[in-house]
């Protein structure tokens, strides 16, 4: 989402409280929380061997991640609706803002499957 748009509305806090309830109760959320926006954020920067810090907030900065949730599917059909119905949510109850809802598979270690391989990837 875009930085510094504000607090969304309260009608997407109780939808989202609804959504996630649901979600917790049949196991499939596992984790997840809001977060701040970059006024804090301390960014470490690893390249050529060096590292440096830098402290927010970031002038360049257009879009920040603005909470992140870990939930557990029994197939990718079911992972992608779900996910949907999280983006239907944000685009009834905060139609003002654009909201771009990431989904991404968690990596089992080294050992996992490139994303060539993943269930659900297509060319």
């Amino acid at each position: 989402m875009e930085e510094g748009i504000g607090t969304p509305p309260q009608a997407l806090f109780d939808a989202m409280d609804v959504f996630i309830g649901e979600r917790a109760a049949s196991g499939v959320f596992l984790d997840g929380g809001g977060l701040y926006g970059t006024e804090d954020a301390v960014n470490f920067v690893a390249s050529n061997g060096e590292v440096t810090q830098h402290d927010g907030p970031y002038a360049e900065s257009k879009e920040v991640v603005g909470g992140w949730s870990i939930m557990q599917y029994d197939s990718l059909e079911e992972a992608v609706a779900d996910q949907r119905k999280f983006a239907e949510l944000h685009a009834e109850y905060w139609p003002e803002v654009t909201v771009v809802a990431t989904m991404r598979q968690i990596s089992d270690g080294p050992d996992a499957p490139d994303a060539a391989d993943a269930p659900g990837e297509h060319d």
